[in-house]
């Protein structure tokens, strides 16, 4: 019961954190109202939801493979959980001193969405902040598979990589689409402009939390 409990409560975690980025605008979310308003079409906002959600996926899955392949070596779990919440924790203190916003996504053609909302994931830390929470996910799954082959336990955490990344960045994009309506519907650029709060410092603070709780986990055996 208790490791049903930890599992609902991490995958809860995952969707969480998905809705967490889709508020986020760093994530892209105003670029579709732009794409919506520039084309005059309800139809673009869709397509661009979409592109930034396939960006978005990657990057969360380019981050988390690395992991699914270290995951094998049951030995050194432990380890490999403390040095993960070790670099989110560097990741959320970088962009706590650093708060510039990367110079080169300005740089991204406007068309190429996916190529964008990658290229931001990564430079945010957004696929970090998932790290400990897919290896929680891993570790419990590990313990209840008791002594699997380690080919058979990898194969496990990959595909579990791939759940994480997709569930995260479906709430991502409901989150995000759901604004990106109402701006486009009723509120307008020109509200948002004036009226949306910098969650620059927030991003970075939650990125140290969740950073620490994966070594308390990882340290404490949870």
């Amino acid at each position: 019961m208790p490791e049903l409990t930890s599992m609902a409560a991490l995958w809860g975690a995952v969707i969480l954190s998905g809705l967490y980025h889709g508020i986020n605008p760093g994530m892209g979310w105003p670029l579709a109202v732009s794409a919506a308003l520039m084309e005059r079409r309800h139809k673009a906002m869709p397509k661009a939801l979409a592109m930034l959600a396939l960006g978005h996926f990657l990057a969360m899955i380019g981050i988390l493979l690395p992991f699914s392949l270290m995951i094998f070596l049951v030995e050194w779990e432990v380890q490999i959980r403390i040095g993960a919440g070790l670099l989110v924790v560097a990741m959320g203190v970088y962009l706590l001193i650093n708060r510039r916003h990367p110079r080169f996504l300005a740089r991204v053609h406007p068309a190429r969405l996916a190529l964008w909302s990658f290229l931001a994931a990564m430079a945010h830390g957004a696929g970090l902040m998932l790290v400990p929470i897919y290896l929680g996910i891993c570790a419990i799954g590990a313990d209840e598979a008791g002594h699997l082959a380690a080919r058979a336990l990898m194969g496990n955490t990959v595909i579990t990589a791939f759940g994480v990344a997709a569930i995260h960045t479906v709430a991502m994009t409901v989150a995000g689409g759901l604004i990106a309506v109402i701006i486009y519907l009723w509120l307008g650029l020109r509200f948002l402009s004036k009226t949306w709060f910098n969650l620059d410092i927030v991003w970075a603070l939650s990125l140290i939390l969740v950073g620490g709780f994966g070594i308390y986990a990882a340290s404490f055996g949870h």
